[in-house]
């Protein structure tokens, strides 16, 4: 069984129901907890009163805008902010970084942008994050690996490489995919360099390493049927 605690804990402030509706349910999809504020004094509360790992703030609020609420909630609290807004000027963008933004977004969005861009913030600010497929448990966190209940030492791209396979599983990863994922996109590596990691790979598994197919002349699979 395939199982991913993300204890990642999202507030979407927006004062427009639709919208908020919108990203919840999205987020909820890809396994994340969401709370909601229709504006920013009571995203501000919320702060105060419970722990988030990252905000969605839009910037066009009564009361209170989204660039004020950022700010006194950056007094408070560290917490990663993506801030939404309709406004495209360089100048607004400039004005969220300079008070401390992570990321700015443009509506309208594409959720599945807005998906992408919270998995590449929270990865770079969670706190906690394992993934567990069959025996093997992955702590991103601690950079821990046990299988069979007993710890595995991997060196950082063996790591690295099995993260991306639990990551991705029953998904056809190309070698170049691999590549531009685990070394970026201005490595040159030879196709076997990437074999010989994944062979490297295989052996640390010991009896799941069957669990990582060859697709010939592609690349890689790490295949898993739920039982």
């Amino acid at each position: 069984m395939i199982k991913r605690w993300l204890f990642i804990k999202i507030l979407v402030v927006d004062d427009e129901y639709l919208i908020r509706n919108v990203i919840k349910e999205y987020c909820q999809s890809e396994g994340y907890k969401v709370d909601e504020a229709a504006n920013g004094e009571e995203a501000i509360d919320k702060v105060y009163e419970n722990d988030y790992d990252l905000i969605i703030m839009d910037i066009m609020m009564p009361d209170m805008d989204g660039y004020e609420a950022s700010k006194e909630i950056k007094d408070i609290k560290d917490i990663p902010i993506i801030m939404l807004s309709a406004r495209t000027e360089e100048e607004d963008k400039l004005n969220g970084f300079d008070i401390g933004i992570d990321d700015y977004v443009t509506k309208p969005f594409s959720p599945k942008e807005l998906m992408a861009r919270i998995k590449a913030v929270t990865k770079r600010n969670s706190k906690e994050q394992i993934i567990k497929l069959d025996k093997i448990i992955l702590n991103n966190n601690t950079r821990e690996v046990t299988i069979d209940n007993k710890s595995v030492e991997l060196t950082h791209t063996q790591f690295e490489l099995l993260y991306l396979f639990l990551s991705n599983p029953n998904l056809v990863l190309t070698r170049e995919d691999i590549i531009n994922k685990i070394f970026g996109f201005d490595y040159e590596a030879s196709d076997r360099t990437i074999d010989a990691h994944i062979k490297l790979l295989r052996n640390k598994l010991g009896k799941y390493k069957n669990y990582i197919k060859t697709i010939r002349k592609v690349g890689y699979k790490f295949e898993y049927k739920e039982k």
